[in-house]
């Protein structure tokens, strides 16, 4: 008695992306529900099984469905926006200030409908994202019908959708909880790079993914920068770091892997991480090659993904597949490296398992799920076909055929598109939306070219210090009480540094532009000699975020470049209504005070004559800590000898203002 089953493929080239790479022509296979019951040849399957319905393929390939194993995909809002830049300047003056402005559950909502419209018709059936509003980009997904890993970006950075990375991990916590079981939705948390990152958040990120077993997705190791400043402020490389984190706890997905040695590759495969591979991106940001062919070689699962398709610009796994056979055969320098065979692995079954669901889908064998596409590789483009060597399809797939040859995608044993029809979405209305909120940010950018912080960024060099600053000041009669308190054991020096500054303030007319300040730094030594000078350029904007008691102050949003042109320069470029000097005597100490890690600055502010200032500053991350952190400077603010009653809220150039 045959066996039912909802439907049969048959009259297929069948490419089941197996461990064995098992081909069957003329081919079939057989659903049942939302899984694969079978696979094999035609006439074998005809005499097993029962369908409800049948399927002619008409000779088509019929294969597991692309999997894109890192993506950003809200980010199809916006693509185009800023291109041929360096990525300080594509990020900083583009990228997050237009995301701060407009990414909310909407903009995301649409950014991912429009995203799964242009994977459907490129045959990708599974994606791992990043990004903000993440349950909205799952909600979305889901809809659409596609599978994807959804990951909720966690920063130290305030973001789109959290001011301090406790509310980004609750979010994370809470959403994976309501979403883990999920049928196509696989939940997820995206500490989104160690350098964007405190120590805290990579460890709790790991906690939070082991507790629930769900990956862990992140970007490591994409920047040649990335990996040399890992180097000098851990003392190691970037994969090591992340291991003494206990990243590696969870089921890690890390993106790029760029400039990563041997060692590190083998500290990621005995961890079970998996990589996503992103040629495109890499290549446009000029981020370099990875090391790919080594990866393969040492037994590493390495997808294939697009990034986000505002650094791609596209969604399209079939041109990212065929660049990733082409760059390794480049960089070895070997025709061999990277076979096509090996290349489509990548972007099926070895993806799925590189983002920890290949128990899921990947390749087409049975009990997994109905995740699969059809693929006509008769067009002029794609013809003839010989077929003397196994191989040979392969190499059609990945060398010549088209994402336009995918005809028929499904997704856990439901349609998503029949004979190139979508069936989920309405990509004419989509289509719609996104062009108005392209004008929308326009607009937004146009008056943005206006302000200072675009004509800093415009200049390079510009890194944001978008960093939480506690800090107290106070004025002080005389610097020996300070000094002598410094020497009790209640305070451990880390390091001390002597500095001389010359600090030039630019004013604007618009006041919430905010000071630009010119600074000469001369570092001194201990026999009172210049033994360098560092020159830089600060954004000040207005960055009062919070006021503790005592005056306080949690302070944010600085932007610093270095400053290579003269100070005549600047004044042209910046043109400045107005314009004060400030030169100081600066005592720098870093110090541990109660647990707590605090700089400390003894200022003689001799230009104007202004007198003895101390200042007690930390960096924070979050609300708690910086609540906690306000209450020890003050302490430590007491402790140095300074009244209370003499502390001030003010910059010096707002206190130089008010004397004018």
């Amino acid at each position: 008695m045959l066996e039912p089953v909802d439907l049969l493929f048959v009259n297929a080239v069948v490419l089941t992306m197996d461990t064995n790479l098992s081909q069957y022509e003329p081919g079939a296979v057989a659903i049942k529900g939302d899984s694969i019951v079978a696979v094999g040849f035609e006439s074998d399957l005809r005499n097993q099984y029962l369908a409800t319905e049948t399927l002619d393929c008409q000779g088509k390939v019929l294969m597991p469905g692309l999997v894109n194993a890192h993506t950003h995909v809200p980010m199809t809002l916006l693509r185009g926006l800023a291109d041929d830049l360096r990525l300080d300047v594509w990020l900083l003056g583009y990228m997050m200030p237009v995301e701060r402005e407009f990414v909310s559950p909407d903009f995301v909502r649409l950014g991912t409908q429009i995203a799964c419209v242009e994977l459907i018709r490129s045959g990708v059936t599974s994606f791992a994202d990043m990004y903000y509003f993440e349950e909205d980009v799952a909600k979305a997904t889901a809809e659409a019908g596609l599978r994807a890993v959804c990951s909720q970006t966690v920063l130290k950075f305030p973001s789109p959708d959290a001011r301090f990375y406790e509310e980004s991990l609750a979010m994370a916590r809470d959403y994976i909880q309501r979403w883990k079981g999920h049928h196509l939705i696989v939940p997820s948390v995206a500490p989104h790079a160690p350098y964007t990152c405190t120590p805290e958040i990579l460890r709790a990120s790991a906690e939070l993914a082991a507790e629930f077993d769900v990956p862990l997705h992140t970007h490591l190791a994409e920047t040649a920068i990335e990996a040399e400043n890992s180097r000098q402020e851990y003392g190691m490389p970037v994969i090591p770091y992340v291991k003494k984190m206990n990243l590696f706890e969870a089921k890690v997905l890390a993106a790029h892997c760029v400039h990563i040695d041997d060692g590190e590759i083998n500290t990621l495969l005995h961890n079970h991480a998996g990589v996503a591979h992103n040629p495109s991106s890499n290549l446009k940001l000029a981020s370099g090659f990875a090391p790919v062919s080594k990866m393969l070689e040492a037994g590493l699962n390495v997808g294939i993904g697009t990034d986000g398709p505002a650094s791609n610009n596209d969604l399209d796994m079939f041109e990212e597949v065929r660049l990733a056979a082409f760059i390794a055969k480049a960089v070895t320098n070997d025709p061999t490296a990277l076979p096509a065979h090996l290349a489509l692995t990548m972007a099926t079954r070895m993806g799925a398992q590189a983002m920890h669901i290949g128990h899921l889908t990947g390749s087409l064998e049975p009990g997994k799920r109905a995740d699969l596409i059809l693929v006509d590789l008769n067009p002029l483009h794609n013809s003839p076909r010989f077929r003397r060597d196994t191989n040979g399809v392969y190499a059609q797939i990945v060398y010549a055929a088209k994402s336009s040859d995918v005809s028929d995608v499904m997704i856990d044993g439901r349609w998503v598109m029949r004979s190139r029809q979508l069936l989920t979405l309405d990509e004419t209305t989509l289509l719609e939306q996104a062009r108005d909120y392209a004008r929308r940010i326009d607009t937004f950018l146009i008056q943005r070219e206006k302000s200072i912080l675009s004509k800093l960024i415009a200049i390079g060099g510009a890194t944001q210090g978008e960093t939480f600053e506690v800090q107290a000041k106070a004025r002080i009669e005389h610097p020996a009480p300070v000094l002598e308190a410094l020497n009790s054991p209640e305070i451990e020096i880390l390091y001390r540094r002597h500095y001389h500054e010359y600090d030039t303030y630019f004013s604007f007319q618009d006041p919430s532009q905010g000071y630009l300040r010119y600074r000469e730094d001369e570092f001194i030594d201990d026999k009172g000699q210049i033994s360098n000078v560092r020159y830089r350029l600060t954004l000040l904007g207005p960055a009062r975020e919070f006021q503790f008691p005592s005056d306080v102050l949690l302070s944010r949003s600085r932007f610093i470049a270095p400053a290579t042109h003269s100070l005549r320069f600047y004044r042209e470029y910046f043109k400045p209504v107005g314009e004060a000097s400030i030169e100081k005597d600066r005592l720098r100490w870093r110090v541990l005070y109660q647990g707590t890690e605090f700089y400390i600055n003894l200022d003689n502010v001799l230009q104007p004559s202004l007198g003895y200032f101390l200042e007690v500053k930390s960096r924070t991350w979050s609300k708690k800590d910086a609540e906690h952190k306000a209450q020890v400077a003050n302490h430590l603010l007491a402790f140095l000898s300074a009244s209370s009653a003499n502390t001030i809220s003010q910059d010096y150039i707002e206190i130089v203002k008010n004397l004018s």
